[in-house]
């Protein structure tokens, strides 16, 4: 039985999206994981003067964030800032010449302070502290996540990929969910966690 042209067409066309999309995806990832490995690296390169500033995993200071009383009206101020300026620069450049430049840079970046991050923590709480990193974005990355992946695909992706009231939509809600679950969730999850180290 023969394929319609149009059909056979429109399939063809598929395919070659899909790889397209499939090696997009693999750069991202691979930038993220140069990123990543680099973190690695400058945190074991460092080590302990690096690790002078970490107070964030010695017991001290998680004793007395298990102790600490949020003031949510400050709090959800305070975090809306600090979300939402990144977010809007990384926004707005993704509307000039700058897009695909502001897209590596942010995923170098991204994930060189994963690989810091991860292997500080290893360093001072072994695998309690991988277990808290996970547990202190749990689970507002979950919504931050999505909203930071469309901006960095339209850009990576232009002029392929265009900007539509969708996309404005969907990162504004997941932004905005976003800061609600750390600021009402997270310290809940956080504290729970310290409550049994």
């Amino acid at each position: 039985m023969r394929i319609p042209s149009c059909i056979q067409y429109s399939m063809e066309k598929m395919g070659g999206d899909l790889v397209k999309i499939l090696h997009t995806r693999k750069q991202i990832l691979g930038l993220y994981m140069l990123g990543f490995l680099s973190g690695i690296f400058y945190a074991n390169l460092t080590g302990n003067q690096l690790g002078l500033n970490w107070g964030i995993f010695s017991e001290y200071f998680l004793e007395r964030y298990k102790e600490l009383e949020i003031i949510v009206s400050e709090y959800i101020f305070y975090i809306f800032r600090v979300r939402m300026i990144p977010f809007l620069v990384l926004l707005g450049l993704a509307f000039t010449n700058l897009r695909k430049v502001s897209v590596i840079s942010f995923i170098l970046w991204t994930g060189f302070s994963s690989g810091v991050l991860l292997s500080m923590s290893v360093l001072y709480m072994g695998v309690k502290g991988v277990i808290l990193c996970v547990i202190g974005i749990l689970p507002q990355f979950l919504c931050y996540i999505p909203a930071c992946l469309v901006v960095l695909w339209y850009s990576y992706t232009y002029p392929k990929g265009q900007w539509n009231l969708q996309k404005s939509i969907f990162t504004g809600v997941m932004l905005v969910l976003g800061v609600i679950l750390e600021v009402y969730v997270n310290p809940i999850f956080v504290k729970m966690f310290i409550g049994i180290l």
